[in-house]
């Protein structure tokens, strides 16, 4: 029973320390970038990346930003899907001869699937595969930190700059997921994956460890608890959120959308960030005003929804403030635009209301970008692997199947254009009225 207390003491403690942390320095996406996420079947699920994406776009709707998936199932750090290497070779194989391997293999899948891009980040995220679900094999993870070593290498020496994410760990019924030897085996290869991000100047990001102390805090709850909702491998929207709740933290996402504090009973503007107030009204217990927001509050997936009571997702990504101070006590409901928006008290209100996943116009707003960026990046997936890479028969090979393809690729590309015009102004931010009024 002890024994039990202080594994729970200890997951929340660490679960704490995880959530509180602040990555220093600035958001690693920059204006004007390139964005390339490469990956395995996780990456190519098109969930923690598009979270990913639509965070960027709503936080600075003012940039330029251009964002490509390339996650391909099945795929290790050394391109196995894309470049077919021999693995028992590659396994076997000395130093110099592994290296002339991984230098073909990492060489063709890059120059294939990633440098046509013109990327100027690439996100590499492998592992899962890599080590084959069992326990640790030096020879394996030998092949896996010289590849990843070349990839950061071949994309640096393009313009690139790379940010390494380890895998999330994998997530079957046992109530003590760090004790499976594939578990521990992900840990070995993340830390080595650590010090090939220092030798390469290349930005790590650990999502392992966030991951394994929300699982282990559930579990010592409920030992059959499963967080991500899919399967043990391949995470639901909830485990992708967490995912992506790690990685943006990592890459040093700040928190604040905008913030607004008004003095209610004095009628003022205390402060604002992020945002202009204007048409400021407070009179018997109704305060009214316009807000012009600089971004769009992070959307929410609405299946992930249930990964909000897992992780300090809003806190620490998405706080989109209203603090009224000076309130007759008494519950108020705050209308935008005249939408219901939600419920708070006084006293809620004094401490500040992060109206982030409200209901409201500001939400839907932020839920079109989302919705759009799915179809824009399930538009590439479909030109990427089903017209791009597809491979006729023999027979069927001729210049006029050829032409059908590149008319094919040219129809597609109009409308993933057309689609990222679509986003560039759903994401720019509107006025709206915001009214509080007590009940």
């Amino acid at each position: 029973m002890k024994s039990a207390f202080r594994k729970l003491l200890f997951t929340l403690v660490a679960l704490e320390v995880l959530a509180a942390s602040a990555i220093a320095g600035e958001f690693f996406i920059k204006d004007g970038d390139r964005v390339v996420f490469l990956g395995d079947s996780i990456t190519e699920q098109r969930l923690y990346t598009t979270y990913i994406e639509a965070y960027a776009l709503t936080r600075h709707p003012e940039w330029k930003l251009w964002f490509r998936n390339v996650g391909w199932g099945g795929d290790t750090s050394w391109l196995r899907q894309r470049a077919h290497p021999d693995e028992r070779q590659l396994f076997a194989a000395d130093e110099a001869s592994q290296q002339k391997m991984v230098e073909d293999s990492v060489g063709r899948g890059l120059k294939r699937d990633v440098l046509p891009l013109k990327p100027t980040v690439v996100t590499i995220k492998f592992g899962m595969n890599d080590h084959s679900y069992q326990k640790f094999r030096e020879d394996i993870f030998k092949a896996y930190v010289r590849s990843q070593s070349e990839l950061a290498k071949v994309l640096e020496a393009n313009g690139a700059r790379v940010a390494f994410l380890t895998p999330q760990p994998i997530e079957d019924k046992r109530p003590d997921p760090d004790k499976d030897v594939r578990n521990q085996s992900l840990r070995q290869f993340s830390d080595g994956l650590k010090e090939v991000a220092a030798k390469q100047g290349a930005t790590f990001v650990d999502q392992f460890d966030p991951y394994m102390a929300i699982m282990l805090h559930e579990r010592a709850a409920d030992p059959a608890a499963i967080i991500g909702g899919g399967d043990a491998v391949h995470p639901g929207p909830a485990g992708h959120t967490i995912m992506a709740w790690a990685i943006l933290k990592g890459l040093g996402a700040p928190a604040l959308v905008s913030r607004a504090e008004i003095d209610g009973a004095a009628g003022k503007v205390v402060a604002a960030e992020g945002c202009r107030l204007n048409n400021l009204k407070a009179d018997q217990g109704t305060v009214a005003f316009d807000r012009s927001d600089d971004a769009l509050p992070m959307p929410v997936d609405p299946p992930a929804e249930p990964a909000l009571k897992l992780a300090p997702i809003l806190q620490d990504l998405d706080r989109y403030e209203l603090q009224v101070t000076g309130l007759p006590a008494g519950s108020y409901e705050l209308s935008i635009d005249g939408e219901p928006a939600g419920k708070a008290s006084s006293e809620e209100l004094a401490k500040g209301w992060n109206l982030a996943t409200s209901a409201g116009p500001i939400t839907k707003q932020a839920q079109e970008v989302l919705t759009q960026v799915f179809n824009k990046n399930n538009l590439y997936f479909q030109r990427w692997r089903n017209i791009q890479l597809y491979e006729f028969p023999g027979w069927a090979q001729s210049p006029e199947v050829e032409s059908k393809r590149a008319a094919e690729l040219a129809r597609l590309d109009a409308q993933i254009a057309q689609t990222e015009a679509q986003i560039d102004a759903v994401r720019q931010p509107k006025s709206h009225h915001f009214e509080l009024r007590k009940l």
